[in-house]
């Protein structure tokens, strides 16, 4: 009985500094007011960020919305799906007709897929990383000295960031070169496996959902900071060391951006 009284006695300050950094982490994302603000002092980040919203949200998103409200009704009414809509007497006898006028908009929507769908799907993926990268070093720079203390984790007694800590000692010429693509691809690799069971927890029974909304959350967490600690030069190490260490804190911040990606 002591000992389960002394276990909750350690563990409820653990949970209520985890509570507490996971709400500054929901919080600090949901600061959406510092775009309009950071747009405002770079013309070269508001130019991209409208860019991008017209790519992803009015191009992309707009063929999708054609697709589904235009062009499959419209074969729909052409090639019917139904014998009643075919001929309204007697019993249906153009179940052969039906099934053709269902595989020719199968092909027709296939065709619509494959020569524009698929191939704006690539353009955008393609052209949104790039411009992804362009945002985060024109926001980087329209934050000047202030950078270290947006989006960062308030309370930072116990913890420092990796800004402060992390001047990496890096060799000069090629070893550092060299480090620099071995940390890429190390980064790239983590991401790609840490995928891997996001996707893989989805199939556990009852809790499955749940794991694969936390590690979704910390995975979008993690590649919003990416861009800020590439430009800062934060060595790996010092990246995963601070993520393991706030682990409340990018949960909640994950969390937001997730719910922002469902809708």
């Amino acid at each position: 009985m002591e000992t389960t009284k002394r276990f909750i006695g350690i563990l409820r300050p653990k949970l209520k500094q985890g509570l507490l950094q996971w709400l500054e982490g929901f919080k600090e994302a949901c600061c959406l007011h510092r775009v309009v603000f950071l747009c405002f002092r770079s013309r070269k980040l508001l130019v991209r960020t409208g860019q991008c919203f017209l790519l992803n949200g009015f191009i992309f998103l707009g063929s999708i919305l054609v697709l589904k409200s235009v062009v499959i009704p419209t074969l729909l009414w052409i090639l019917p799906n139904q014998c009643l809509e075919v001929s309204s007497q007697g019993p249906c006898s153009f179940d052969s007709v039906s099934k053709l006028y269902s595989s020719l908009r199968l092909g027709l929507i296939q065709l619509f897929y494959v020569f524009w769908f698929y191939p704006l799907y690539i353009f955008s993926f393609i052209l949104s990383t790039i411009w992804y990268n362009d945002i985060a070093k024109y926001g980087f720079e329209a934050l000047g000295k202030n950078s270290h203390d947006v989006l960062e984790p308030s309370s930072q007694n116990e913890v420092k960031t990796p800004e402060n800590t992390a001047l990496m000692d890096k060799p000069a010429g090629l070893g550092g070169v060299m480090i620099g693509i071995g940390e890429q691809v190390y980064s790239v690799l983590l991401l790609t496996f840490f995928f891997l069971e996001v996707y893989a927890t989805g199939f556990i029974p009852y809790i499955g959902k749940a794991l694969n909304f936390v590690l979704l959350s910390w995975m979008y967490a993690y590649y919003c900071f990416e861009y800020k600690w590439n430009l800062s030069d934060v060595a790996l190490d010092r990246r995963l060391d601070f993520f393991e260490s706030n682990w409340a804190f990018f949960s909640g911040f994950g969390n937001i951006l997730f719910q922002l990606e469902l809708m």
